[in-house]
């Protein structure tokens, strides 16, 4: 892991030493396909004369540094990823020339080849010390400062960056000494850009390649005409062309929503989105240039759940312009703030703006899933944070900082009021524009407008760790009248605070039509261990109540008997979306934690899957299914249960509309199986287009996701797979074809897999992944038995060698993908974890974390399978 640990009080000490920094960042990326040329002035005012500060930078080699006009020896004042600059002035300039690498993880400057036509492209992505793999800076979010970015580029290419182009100018090309490589000769341009206002380094960005272009305007609510911009690969170009017009028209929409909700318009110079190749995120949210994941251009035909998905995460990083960029953290341990804001706010403009209106049972289903399960692992931890050092925020990209923390803010909007909670939100971007601040700061001016005292909700919903149960007990007449409904909270014991809730209760009654629909609700205030809801008493028992209708409030929910029963029979027949939801998502936390039957749960699925329409609940049903069926069930019983999900996935794809988004995913989700005596048929009539099945498109995609089932039944060969390729050769299909690959159940195809994965240094970040990912998601204990003692074996080395991301990427914290091979027998792989971690108990927090996650999941396995085979006996 290269790079100085920037601390929390360093970053202090430094802040209050540095002041007023401005830069001219000049690049030459004309150097070579290796490294390029990096050259920064950095002015700044120093608050104590005399003092010593230093630069953040990752370089390969420098060649000059100059303070004040005096010129330093580079081997005496850089090391360790930090140029030392002693005895300042009260005004300072800082001259810096360095060769930095390109990179091949994503991370810093990220140089992608694409082999479909030999282009290459280059985007950055600095969140959140990786600025300084491509210039000299002060590399933390509390110094802003000014930026002035020149380019140096082939003439052929499109150079984008913060601002809008001041000027450009045709040079003549030179190689810069001590670089790695004679780069060829070409024609070269100069791109100057426009001073950026003051911004945090981690938002700077640069773009360049020669990528295809679309623009067009947005009357701006200051008055101002805003230009915008869509780029991706020349490979692309066609794909994305026919999705244009909706993705300017949805951002146009955030816009318009985001400025009417908080009073404050758009405040930047220009809008650009630009999808790149081999992305770790989703997408970033840099001033003015928005990068993206290029998977969200849709070659092939996608589900409903991944396009709602890319109009949440365009929202998402829309978001964040107001929150998190204009205003920004004064540290990373308000990191959850911009995260947890952008994901709520992007589903509340998703609902509200565009056409996926039901997109908070998308949030419920998809994130707060994700929030619950990583609220239950052992690494759980406050949603704010303590955040030492830089290596502490790679523990906190995460479920808790991201899905937790827009759930409680969902939650804080139903207490404090919502028309109280934006006006506090307007103040807050007025009164901090173009500087940072804090949670204290946010805090004091919601307490403002809406007269809710929230230094105790803070300290309870934001500095304690843990999720509370919320029970509903039930007591009725004989005659059907309620004389009690109460809802108890509970919490755990290692994490023991109740907290204050405003929800709603939802009478649900089976209508004339056989549909269940919402007859009465009732808002209220809970807290403590114990509360009445008043307002049912005397009203008639209905079929269901849902103690968190319209999912208000963040918690584990547990129904009252009738209620649990009535939903196991009649979910399929809930009318609203968002109840369904709430309901599927009780129903998976009950299993996971084995108070409910696998074999009950994997029925109930079967069942809702026939007629659910929410596409991102359809996707979590279908996952959950799969988890239940492969690891949750009774050894003995397993055989017969994936049959059963086999053949019912197929039955529902005949029954499902030719064509819909149902049928897409039912198929795809079928190709996970291989349990039924007819797969291998059904398989090859897609291929070969002879299937009965009426709707399914065996387009790109498709073709190779019938490929890789294949494989993952060693019903293919690596020569097929080869073939298939040769094809059509493209980034995507590369990725694929490896993904294929590792996943035959075979120990040659394991071993190719492992070794690729740690060791052949030309593979980029996504290729690595799909190694991964095929590796171990396919094959049985025994296949894997071997390579418990080498996962273990390799940590220490996989995290010395590689970046934070590949090392996320191979050890990989969840239960799917990555190295761990999760199907070996969870007793073992138990043992063999704990032991690793007796045995490392100083290792980094985020290592560990990654092995305890990886612990943990082996253990519930364990856990829920006991629990299932103990109800045969």
């Amino acid at each position: 892991m290269p790079g100085a640990n920037l601390t929390r009080v360093e970053a202090q000490e430094r802040a209050s030493i540095v002041s007023n920094p401005q830069y001219k960042v000049s690049l030459d990326l004309a150097q070579g396909s290796q490294s390029f040329l990096s050259q920064v002035e950095v002015s700044f005012d120093s608050m104590k004369r005399g003092a010593s500060t230093y630069l953040d930078l990752i370089a390969s080699q420098v060649t000059l540094v100059e303070l004040n006009g005096v010129s330093l020896d580079p081997e005496d004042v850089y090391r360790d990823s930090r140029i030392e600059l002693k005895g300042l002035k009260t005004h300072n300039v800082v001259k810096i020339s360095a060769i930095c690498d390109y990179s091949r993880t994503g991370e810093g400057l990220h140089r992608s080849v694409d082999p479909t036509d030999g282009h290459v492209y280059l985007y950055s992505q600095f969140e959140v010390p990786d600025a300084r793999r491509v210039y000299a800076v002060f590399d933390q979010p509390d110094l802003k400062a000014t930026f002035d970015f020149s380019v140096v580029a082939p003439e052929s290419w499109t150079v984008l960056a913060n601002m809008p182009v001041e000027s450009t100018e045709s040079i003549e090309q030179q190689t810069e000494p001590g670089t790695l490589e004679k780069a060829p000769a070409q024609s070269c341009k100069r791109w100057v850009f426009k001073t950026t206002p003051k911004m945090s380094s981690y938002l700077t960005a640069i773009c360049a390649g020669p990528y295809a272009e679309w623009t067009t305007q947005y009357a701006n609510e200051d008055g101002r005409t805003l230009p915008m911009g869509l780029y991706c690969r020349q490979s692309l170009k066609e794909a994305l062309d026919k999705d244009v017009e909706y993705l300017f028209d949805i951002t146009q929409k955030g816009f318009a929503f985001y400025a009417k909700t908080w009073g404050v318009p758009y405040p930047y110079a220009k809008y650009d989105q630009v999808f790149v190749p081999e992305y770790n995120a989703g997408a970033m949210e840099n001033i003015g240039l928005v990068t993206f994941r290029d998977q969200y251009i849709f070659e092939s035909k996608a589900t409903g759940a991944k396009i709602n998905r890319r109009v949440e995460t365009v929202l998402h990083e829309q978001a964040h312009m107001w929150f998190g960029d204009l205003v920004t953290m004064k540290w990373w341990n308000d990191l959850w703030l911009n995260e947890s804001f952008a994901e709520y706010m992007s589903t509340l403009a998703t609902a509200e703006a565009t056409d996926w209106d039901s997109d908070w049972a998308t949030f419920c289903s998809g994130e707060k899933s994700w929030a619950l399960r990583e609220d239950q692992l052992p690494t759980t931890h406050p949603i704010v944070a303590p955040i030492n050092d830089l290596h502490d925020t790679e523990v906190n990209f995460d479920g808790i900082t991201y899905a937790k923390g827009a759930s409680v803010l969902k939650q804080l909007v139903a207490y404090v009021g919502r028309e109280q909670f934006f006006e506090g939100i307007h103040n807050y971007l007025d009164k901090h524009a173009y500087g940072n601040a804090t949670l204290a700061d946010l805090l004091a001016e919601l307490e403002a407008t809406s007269g809710r005292d929230l230094k105790a909700w803070s300290a309870q919903w934001l500095e304690q760790s843990g999720i509370n149960t919320l029970s509903s007990k039930l007591s009725v007449d004989a005659d059907g009248t309620i004389n009690s409904l109460c809802i108890e909270q509970s919490a755990s014991d290692e994490f023991p605070v109740l907290r204050p809730h405003r929800l709603a209760v939802g009478f649900y009654n089976m209508n004339a039509q056989g549909k269940v629909v919402r007859t009465e609700r009732f808002e209220l205030d809970i807290n403590g261990e114990s509360t009445q809801v008043a307002a049912v008493v005397g009203k008639r028992k209905p079929d269901f109540i849902l103690i968190n209708d319209d999912d208000l409030t963040y918690a584990k929910l547990r129904l009252d008997g009738d209620s649990l029963k009535f939903a196991q029979e009649n979910l399929y027949r809930f009318e609203d979306p968002l109840a369904r939801a709430v309901i599927l998502l009780s129903f998976w936390d009950m299993t996971r934690d084995g108070e409910y039957p696998a074999a009950d749960f994997v029925a109930l699925v079967l069942k809702t899957l026939s007629t659910e329409r929410q596409s991102t609940t359809f996707r979590y049903a279908l996952s959950q299914l799969d988890t239940t069926a492969h690891q949750y069930t009774a050894i003995e019983q397993r055989p017969e249960i994936l049959q059963q999900v086999a053949e019912g996935l197929w039955h529902l794809a005949e029954q499902a509309e030719a064509g819909s988004d149902e049928q897409f995913q039912l198929v795809e989700a079928y190709l996970g199986y291989g349990d039924d005596q007819d797969f291998e048929d059904h398989v090859h009539a897609m291929l070969n287009g002879s299937s009965d099945l009426v709707g399914i498109e065996v387009d790109n995609n498709m073709r190779w996701s019938l490929i890789h089932a294949l494989a993952s039944q060693n019903m293919v060969s690596d020569e097929e797979i080869q073939a298939e390729l040769d094809k059509r050769d493209t980034t995507e299909n590369r990725e694929f074809a490896m993904g294929a690959r590792a996943a035959r159940p075979v120990k040659a195809a394991k071993a190719w897999a492992w070794d690729q994965a740690l060791h052949n240094a030309e593979l980029t970040n996504s290729q690595i992944g799909a190694l991964a990912d095929g590796f171990s998601a396919s094959g049985d204990e025994d296949l894997f038995a071997t390579y418990i003692d080498k996962f273990f074996s390799c940590v220490d080395w996989v995290w010395a060698h590689k970046t934070f991301h590949i090392a996320e990427t191979l050890l990989n914290p969840l239960s799917a993908g990555g190295l761990y091979p999760y199907k070996a027998d969870p007793a073992t792989l138990v043992h063999a974890g704990e032991h690793w971690l007796s045995e490392h108990e100083g290792a980094p927090n985020a290592l560990r974390g990654m092995i305890i996650q990886n612990v943990e999941s082996s253990k519930r396995t364990l856990r829920v399978r006991t629990y299932n085979e103990g109800l045969r006996k």
